[in-house]
């Protein structure tokens, strides 16, 4: 695995160590939301209007990422078919993006809280079929109004979503108007990990196929 700097690998596994540690003797009860910058041309575009340096949200009930949801696009070369999508972090859309960057954060919640929010997600699971991405939304984001679409939602939405049906209400707004940077800056998140999704240290390194430039994976 690369990394930038001695310092950078440092920091990253002391945060990730002591949020792991931490974690084990509170018995495991967080979700975790995971914020990415794949550099895809969609994503520059949507840059250039946030100013944000994470465009994409999942939602994850585990720390290896074996449950990672979202809405996003349901092949990799092809942005315009997206909906509810079970993200893969080895064979799905991020192996074609090898220098994604990325931050990881938990929520602490309470076992109810969790369990409904699993339920819902389960909903999504059994449904996904009818559901599409909410791509007008985002429009919605821009002129701050919330363009709620049926069976649809963008993929800060969709957290949102969960984490608003589950008992967990960090925002004064509607879920159609929550988006990444609302993530990144709200202080009820912990960052555990923030750099390249592939210097992750806690995936399954024989799972990796390939390299990329500047991400060596082994």
């Amino acid at each position: 695995m690369a990394y930038e700097n001695q310092t950078d690998f440092v920091t990253n596994a002391e945060l990730f160590m002591g949020a792991f540690r931490k974690g084990k003797e509170e018995n495991d009860r967080y979700v975790y939301i995971l914020l990415t910058d794949t550099g895809t041309l969609f994503t520059k575009t949507v840059k250039r209007y946030t100013r944000a340096p994470y465009n994409h949200t999942s939602l994850s009930f585990d720390m290896k990422f074996e449950e990672l949801y979202s809405f996003g696009r349901k092949h990799p070369k092809n942005p315009l078919k997206a909906g509810f999508i079970k993200e893969d972090i080895y064979r799905g859309t991020y192996s074609h993006f090898r220098d994604t960057r990325c931050v990881l954060f938990k929520l602490n919640v309470s076992e109810p809280q969790l369990a409904e929010m699993r339920r819902t997600v389960i909903s999504f699971q059994l449904r996904q079929k009818i559901y599409s991405y909410n791509l007008i939304g985002l429009l919605g984001v821009m002129l701050q109004y919330p363009i709620e679409m049926e069976n649809a939602y963008f993929c800060s939405q969709f957290v949102a979503e969960v984490l608003k049906r589950g008992g967990v209400h960090l925002w004064n707004k509607s879920s159609a108007l929550v988006t990444p940077g609302d993530f990144l800056e709200h202080a009820s998140f912990q960052k555990i990990y923030e750099g390249k999704l592939y210097d992750y240290p806690l995936l399954e390194t024989s799972l990796l196929v390939g390299e990329s430039s500047g991400c060596s994976v082994m």
